[in-house]
């Protein structure tokens, strides 16, 4: 993967100041230019899912980072990280809130995810809930690394309705790419999409993101931004598991259920991607929500333990079986019931070959 250019100089002799005319100077009775009013909250820009990387040179090409979407506000009066929904993690994260507070700018509304990395560079979604202290823990994470992707609000103007690349430009002066601090660039990858989304599946990553250059910044999954995945990953439902003595935490199999409509389906099962820790702590959870009749008809399971369908699983997953069952599917851990745990609407499921 090749860096982005570095930005052309205004002049070829880089060493003469540009200089404007002089202009006649303001009469002080004339207003200032107002501010926009700041956002207390901005809804995020979502990525909308498709098969293939799109084609053509208004799209810019980015990793896709695996953890919790932020918005960092820098503010008059101090700092506040929010999750996707609007709950105030700033205590959760204090090294980027500490980051946030030095970067060079009076005001500003910065988008991006906070990740842990692993050893081999790769966000990794299960490091960084350990370091929350699992699914509703309340502990600080130090190590997390907000990766940068936008900027929405800078020093007293709403950027919203201006485009990508300009917001970009801004972005990348206020948060220069290279950087090993709390908060980093989520750096521009000038590829084209095929060949960067067969590198990133090589290296382990779980995909790449499209963004419309020219667009600008609107809520929601309006197709402004893409998302490739090399590993299909979303949120299903447990809905019970089955007990098993040589296995961690003692669950053989975790039963899950997705969305179709109002009503919850069963989907299969997973028994893989515990270890001792999240098998344990998934079981003490589990274990409060017991109920005696299945939420959702799971067809005849042995050692089963039906639970009231309150935990959102995130599971990896390769494929769909032709009689709509996941395939190969690996747990990697439980989203937080406040933030980020929509369930997969099975309704737009692509047919399985």
């Amino acid at each position: 993967m090749t860096k982005p250019p570095e930005p052309k100089p205004l002049l070829h002799d880089a060493e003469k100041p540009l200089r404007s005319r002089a202009h006649r100077r303001r009469d002080p009775e004339q207003p200032n230019l107002p501010f926009d009013p700041m956002p207390d909250r901005v809804e995020p820009c979502l990525a909308l899912l498709k098969p293939r990387p799109p084609k053509g040179p208004q799209w810019a090409f980015e990793a896709k980072w695996d953890g919790y979407r932020l918005a960092v506000h820098i503010e008059p009066s101090g700092v506040r990280v929010l999750t996707r929904r609007g709950h105030d993690w700033t205590d959760r994260f204090p090294a980027i809130a500490a980051e946030a507070r030095r970067l060079p700018v009076a005001t500003a509304i910065l988008d991006g995810e906070a990740v842990v990395f692993d050893e081999r560079g790769r966000s990794d979604f299960g490091r960084l809930q350990q370091s929350l202290g699992g699914r509703g823990g309340k502990r600080m994470s130090g190590e997390a690394v907000l990766m940068a992707f936008d900027l929405l609000y800078f020093d007293g103007r709403d950027l919203r309705q201006t485009e990508l690349t300009a917001r970009r430009q801004l972005l990348e002066g206020l948060v220069p790419a290279g950087g090993e601090e709390a908060i980093r660039l989520s750096e521009e990858i000038e590829a084209d999409g095929d060949v960067l989304l067969r590198i990133a599946c090589e290296h382990g990553l779980e995909g790449i993101i499209a963004k419309d250059r020219n667009s600008t910044y609107r809520s929601g999954r309006g197709g402004e931004w893409l998302k490739i995945k090399c590993i299909q990953s979303d949120g299903f439902a447990i809905v019970g598991y089955e007990k098993s003595t040589s296995s961690f935490g003692g669950i053989g199999r975790l039963l899950l259920a997705a969305r179709k409509g109002d009503e919850l389906v069963y989907v299969g099962g997973v028994g893989t991607g515990f270890n001792g820790q999240s098998a344990a702590e998934l079981r003490e959870q589990m274990d409060k929500l017991i109920i005696a009749k299945p939420a959702v008809d799971t067809g005849w399971k042995r050692n089963a333990v039906f639970i009231d369908p309150k935990l959102v699983a995130e599971i990896e997953y390769r494929a769909w079986t032709h009689d709509g069952k996941l395939r190969h599917a690996s747990y990697k851990g439980l989203r937080e019931e406040q933030d980020s745990a929509d369930l997969f609407n099975i309704d737009s499921r692509a047919p399985s070959g």
